[in-house]
């Protein structure tokens, strides 16, 4: 195999889920319009019983000519009255017809839950808009898929995942992706190692198991747990020092979540896009330092970073997990939202001089998974751009955030991370700017064909 070899490449954050189930439901990534959108939802619609639901997600309002939020009419007549429940692309509000509102009992009445908005226009009508934890109770009303259809939906998405070079993956998912995989893996072992996030509010189940960080095989294990703070940039609710956005956890509630974690074992994800989110975080971890010996919390995205805050995530021992692909699409919504703000947003490179550990995702469905795209994004796109420039990073150091910092998050970076004797062998081969290979304990798990290849 000819070609640059690099270290495994890892993903860092993935809903590998949501990415599988994509392949059930309607795809609107890339909808340029709202009218695009429906005429998506009303092909996918036409091959839906007409009792069931329509699901999807990807649409991305930000990039339609108007920019205006759509509403619940216009989807009952795509759907031909069905319940509908499309997230955007961010996965923080979702877009739901009257059937589905009514499925959920959101009527005029009902108020915004803790941590959630309904959208109502003028009159106090729920427009079909809902934001954050208000897209929860929408969701639970939902008919999952079996667990063939999301075991073969989960086998495609990690083929599709090692043709891009992956060997590792960081994902944040419900209990039935868990599952899907421990099946897929008592078949044969995976394709790729799985790192297993479970989410916060399922924390008392794993503290009745006994299950710590680490509890698996070097092939599929669990990490640790996952909770928001709050929203994305996208859906506007991203929660800013300045007092806007959604705080979708409590403080109280944070900090009873992370000494819980500390405590048992269970590492911890926390979910913070705006600098208030950060520093709320922050705040929690920072006291619980060295908790036990392998206790590495993580700040998920972390998009939005007030300057005095960064030298706190090596005193809190907290890992920086970013997506530099998220810079590339949220730029002009960042200099609109935030402005003068955005000279310390997507901070990557003062984070690492801040002295924390960076780890590298793609934050996949939500943007694409390929890792040579975020390496291009935190260090050459930046450039290009001109936008803050000073913060873009090296190669190398893209690489080993990708490599050797996704390992350490996950505690694993005695054994992944770095091509040398004793490690395991995984390995990306790359030429020419293009995976040609990809390796998962010295087991070729997918290769390019053809003249390509070299």
């Amino acid at each position: 195999m000819q070609g640059q070899a690099l270290p495994g490449l890892a993903d860092s954050h993935i809903h590998l889920e949501s990415l599988a189930r994509l392949q059930l439901e309607v795809d609107l990534a890339g909808s340029r319009s709202v009218e695009e959108a429906l005429a998506r939802v009303r092909r996918h619609a036409a091959g839906v019983a007409p009792s069931a639901w329509v699901v999807g997600r990807g649409w991305y309002n930000d990039v339609w000519p108007d920019g205006r939020l759509p509403d619940r009419r216009s989807l009952d007549g795509a759907v031909a009255g069905r319940p509908a429940l499309l997230l955007r692309k961010d996965g923080h509000s979702a877009w739901v017809s009257s059937a589905g509102l009514a499925a959920a009992a959101i009527t005029h009445e009902t108020p915004d839950p803790p941590g959630g908005v309904i959208d109502r226009d003028p009159s106090g009508e729920a427009t079909g808009i809902i934001r954050e934890n208000a897209v929860q109770a929408v969701q639970r009303c939902v008919p999952r898929p079996s667990s063939d259809q999301l075991d073969r939906a989960m086998a495609t998405a990690l083929r599709e995942l090692a043709g891009r070079g992956l060997t590792s993956l960081h994902s944040m998912d419900t209990p039935a992706a868990f599952a899907s995989l421990s099946r897929l893996h008592a078949g044969r072992p995976l394709p790729m190692r799985v790192s297993y996030n479970l989410p916060g509010l399922r924390l008392e189940h794993a503290e009745r198991l006994g299950i710590r960080s680490g509890l698996g095989d070097d092939y599929l294990r669990i990490s640790g747990v996952k909770a928001f703070l709050d929203g994305s940039l996208g859906s506007r609710t991203a929660e800013m020092l300045d007092g806007s956005g959604v705080a979708v956890l409590p403080q109280d509630e944070l900090v009873e979540l992370a000494h819980r974690c500390a405590a048992d074992g269970l590492n911890l994800c926390l979910h913070a896009i705006g600098d208030g989110a950060v520093r709320r975080a922050l705040d929690a971890l920072e006291p619980l330092a060295g908790s036990w010996p392998g206790w590495r919390p993580r700040i998920e995205h972390a998009q939005c970073i007030d300057p005095a805050d960064l030298p706190r995530f090596r005193r809190a021992g907290a890992v920086a997990s970013m997506q530099p692909i998220h810079a590339v699409t949220d730029r002009e919504v960042a200099d609109r939202e935030w402005g003068e703000r955005t000279r310390h947003a997507y901070a990557w490179r003062a984070v690492l001089d801040a002295g924390a550990a960076l780890a590298f995702g793609s934050d996949a469905p939500v943007e694409s998974a390929d890792p040579l795209l975020g390496i291009d994004a935190a260090t050459g796109w930046r450039r290009r751009a001109g936008w803050h420039p000073a913060l873009a990073l090296t190669a190398a150091q893209a690489r080993r955030a990708y490599t050797w910092g996704a390992a350490y998050a996950v505690g694993m970076d005695d054994r992944l991370g770095r091509l040398r004797p004793g490690m395991l062998c995984d390995v990306t081969v790359v030429r020419e700017g293009r995976v040609t290979a990809t390796v998962v304990g010295g087991r070729v798990t997918w290769r390019r064909r053809g003249r390509d290849a070299g």
